[in-house]
């Protein structure tokens, strides 16, 4: 799989020109986007961002998550589901604050946090440490395969290898963590997962 050079440019001129306002886009903040990506594990973004808000607000730091107690950590989740995510994230947050309250800012030392698998290290690594590690979803296997007429199993991981080893090589050194949102952005809302694709407002539409 060989993704087009120009597709980055092209890609970031349009996320620049107009994407969903989301909260926790606002800023770079390790503890803020790794809490954002934690919440959207399953879940629908417009279903995240109350809850966000809300946690932010109640333990604003990783030292208060630390220290958070159980019942009022469940409270803050209640509704979210999936509640093993809870429990991963103060597991996460007493080991950071073990370490003095620093985030780990690579790859491979966020993918020894509970919790944090693959897509998870490498969103947190380019967005808030500006790594050059692509983040690969579903959203991002769709728009890669459709773009390359890929007809792999996007399921399969041989295609998930595919893909990453692709985006590395286009993935822009000064901005990866907007490259990774912008893929995300495009399967989200134009290279859409049900029905049609909305090609006529696709960057990519020039050589898909």
């Amino acid at each position: 799989m060989q993704l087009p050079d120009s597709l980055a440019g092209r890609l970031l001129g349009w996320y620049a020109a107009g994407h969903r306002a989301l909260p926790w886009r606002e800023d770079h903040e390790p503890y803020h986007v790794w809490l954002s990506e934690i919440m959207l594990q399953q879940t629908r973004v417009e279903a995240v961002k109350g809850y966000y808000a809300r946690f932010l607000s109640e333990l604003p730091d990783i030292a208060a998550l630390a220290a958070c107690e159980e019942n009022r950590l469940t409270k803050l989740w209640e509704g979210l589901g999936y509640y093993s995510r809870t429990r991963n994230l103060q597991k996460a947050a007493r080991i950071v604050a073990e370490q003095g309250g620093r985030f780990p800012d690579t790859y491979q030392a966020l993918l020894a946090l509970p919790g944090v698998g693959d897509y998870t290290a490498s969103a947190i690594a380019s967005a808030a440490f500006g790594r050059r590690e692509a983040a690969v979803d579903g959203n991002v296997l769709r728009v890669a395969a459709r773009v390359t007429g890929d007809e792999g199993d996007i399921a399969a991981p041989a295609t998930k290898k595919r893909v990453t080893a692709a985006l590395a090589e286009i993935i822009p050194l000064d901005a990866p963590g907007y490259f990774n949102q912008a893929m995300m952005e495009l399967g989200a809302t134009v290279c859409l997962p049900n029905g049609a694709p909305l090609c006529d407002f696709c960057p990519a539409r020039a050589f898909c």
